[in-house]
């Protein structure tokens, strides 16, 4: 049995009447320029003032300058991020409709298992990719009969989520808001693991639209193929790949709750002709009741107040209405 999505035979109607090579939007496709993120050597964290400032101020500037950022000695293992491959590579070669029943052949939640994109109507709208959303609290209650090791994912998710934490209160320090926030309103129910797998595309194509996240923040492990992208002054570039580091992205809730001190950027991830690509993210979130509130010493409020149930909801609505997210512009005060 094939272990990839039906992409051609289910899109083939959008392969006949586009020609994509003519629309302005392969731009971010086939961006050109390749630049090195900023990267953040946390073993300064674990040292004395002032290199610990230091490092915390780097983080800063970085999530306020470009919105993303890497960070290497992080303090997850090489063994925990090879073993978190392995298994993803193990499960995405599973048979395709195996995929589609996760429920009873995986022993994960109906719904987990995504690929393409179900309302595309052109090629623009279409991400050549598949995964597994999976929340934290399913992590844990994996048994032996899930096609997924327990182990290898309650271990990676456990130490990413705590990396997450961490970050996050270094943000909201150096933004000059309350650093237990987090701990006090981020639930393991509202987080979860995004497993990818980018197919080969024999044209260039979106892997994953752009978009912005919709949480407090992203750490994305990936492979060395290559393929993230995103916005830097104006213009799409490309990142490069870093085997010994994990790669750190501010989502909505963060740039609301700051005020605008830092930044959700676009991005997105785009194909290869000839090889797969694998990447897996956590989403660090609060818990659907958390109120955002949008300010920031003398700085007047950019956003209004509104919970994160409510951002949610919004989205939705408007990914049904329109086809794509319009995200913080509708929270402007």
């Amino acid at each position: 049995m094939d272990s990839d999505p039906p992409f051609h035979e289910t899109y083939k109607t959008l392969f006949a009447v586009t020609k994509p090579l003519n629309n302005d939007w392969l731009a971010a496709v086939m961006a050109v320029e390749e630049l090195e993120l900023p990267s953040i050597d946390l073993t300064w964290l674990s040292l004395e003032s002032p290199e610990k400032e230091r490092c915390k101020n780097d983080i800063a500037r970085a999530a306020n300058e470009w919105g993303f950022f890497q960070v290497v000695n992080h303090g997850i293992s090489r063994d925990v991020l090879e073993k978190m491959r392995d298994e993803q590579v193990k499960v995405f070669k599973q048979p395709f409709q195996h995929k589609c029943r996760e429920d009873k052949f995986m022993n994960v939640s109906a719904g987990s298992y995504r690929w393409g994109t179900p309302t595309a109507t052109c090629l623009r709208q279409l991400s050549w990719s598949e995964a597994f959303h999976i929340p934290m609290t399913d992590i844990s209650s994996l048994g032996d009969t899930s096609i997924f090791s327990s182990s290898s994912l309650h271990q990676f998710a456990t130490e990413v989520a705590s990396l997450a934490q961490k970050l996050a209160e270094i943000l909201a320090e150096k933004s000059g808001k309350k650093s237990t926030f987090f701990q006090e309103n981020s639930l393991p129910s509202t987080c979860y693991l995004r497993l990818n797998r980018y197919p080969p595309c024999p044209i260039p194509l979106f892997g994953l639209m752009p978009h912005t996240d919709s949480d407090f923040l992203t750490v994305l492990y990936q492979d060395q193929v290559g393929g993230l992208q995103l916005v830097k002054d104006g213009k799409w570039v490309a990142v490069k790949p870093n085997p010994e580091a994990l790669f750190i992205n501010i989502g909505d809730l963060f740039q609301a709750w700051s005020n605008d001190c830092y930044k959700s950027v676009q991005h997105c991830a785009v194909t290869n002709p000839t090889k797969e690509r694998f990447s897996v993210a956590y989403f660090f979130c609060p818990s659907y009741d958390t109120v955002i509130e949008s300010c920031s010493g003398d700085k007047p409020s950019v956003y209004r107040r509104f919970s994160f149930k409510e951002y949610r909801q919004q989205v939705q609505e408007d990914v049904q209405n329109y086809g794509y997210k319009i995200g913080l512009p509708r929270f402007l005060v």
